[in-house]
């Protein structure tokens, strides 16, 4: 059978369709990727994530969201990768090399698998910000329904709290600010509602993506701004749409994530989809 084969895995829910790249290269072309995304005509997943050769980690990870745009970090593909990565070494640990920096992993108890997601960049130019701006108090105009905190988990965020995610129309804030100009790279948009001191609960808009039911880097995102706000403290269980997640932002600045990794079922990807060679 011909194509590329892949492996379509998820996160709680934020899926991803995998390809390897490590022994023949892989022309990542955004139509492709649009295509092979695609929930009525092609495999569907929010983002595609290919495994390529790197010389200081195990393997590289390259991320394309469903627009065909690139990702440097996703905490869930993240978490994906290192559990094949582990099953193919026969290891309970992964390093994995990202644009944002590498990332390492370890396997926990009943299958989950902690991700350090490094530190969090909270400057403005770290964001990064157009320009220079209280990342705690971040004013986003008429279509945000309170001061956003900005900050940088490996992608860029927006944070709101708000009192009822339920009651938030996260399609339409989320596509209002995505692109606000203040982010020259765009933004994750994500709305948090404080449950406990230990409990958050959150839905987010991605860049890229839409709605989905998980985003690791915002889950990462989310328990930064609220320490940072002093809402809650630094280890926190983050429930989404898909599950939960637990974020620990320990004393190092690094952020630990902890959670699930599953594989849904491999195929091959048609030599003709999207007009793909």
């Amino acid at each position: 059978m011909t194509g590329i084969a892949f492996i379509k895995m998820h996160g709680l829910g934020n899926d991803f369709v995998v390809v390897d790249g490590r022994a023949a290269a892989l022309a990542l072309d955004p139509g492709w990727v649009r295509a092979v995304a695609d929930r009525r005509t092609g495999v569907g997943c929010d983002q595609l994530i290919a495994i390529l050769p790197s010389e200081v980690a195990d393997a590289r990870m390259v991320i394309r969201n469903a627009d065909g745009r690139p990702a440097e970090a996703c905490g869930n593909g993240s978490r994906c990768v290192a559990a094949l990565l582990m099953a193919e070494n026969g290891s309970d640990r992964a390093r994995i090399e990202t644009d944002a920096g590498i990332i390492d992993a370890r396997a926990g108890d009943g299958g989950a698998i902690t991700v350090d997601m490094g530190a969090p960049r909270c400057d403005w130019r770290g964001v990064p910000l157009a320009r220079e701006a209280d990342t705690l108090h971040l004013d986003l105009g008429a279509a945000a329904p309170e001061p956003a905190v900005a900050l940088n988990t490996g992608v860029p965020h927006a944070v709101f709290f708000v009192d009822d995610v339920a009651a938030i129309d996260v399609a339409a804030i989320g596509a209002a600010l995505e692109r606000h100009p203040i982010f020259p790279d765009a933004a994750n948009i994500d709305f948090a509602q404080v449950l406990a001191p230990d409990r958050i609960r959150m839905r987010v808009w991605e860049r890229g993506a839409g709605v989905t039911r998980v985003c690791g880097t915002g889950a990462c995102a989310v328990a930064v701004a609220a320490a940072r706000r002093g809402l809650c403290g630094r280890a926190v269980r983050v429930v989404l749409d898909g599950g939960a997640l637990d974020i620990l932002w320990r004393d190092d600045d690094h952020i630990e994530m902890t959670g699930p990794a599953a594989t849904a079922f491999e195929g091959r990807l048609s030599s003709t989809l999207g007009g793909a060679s």
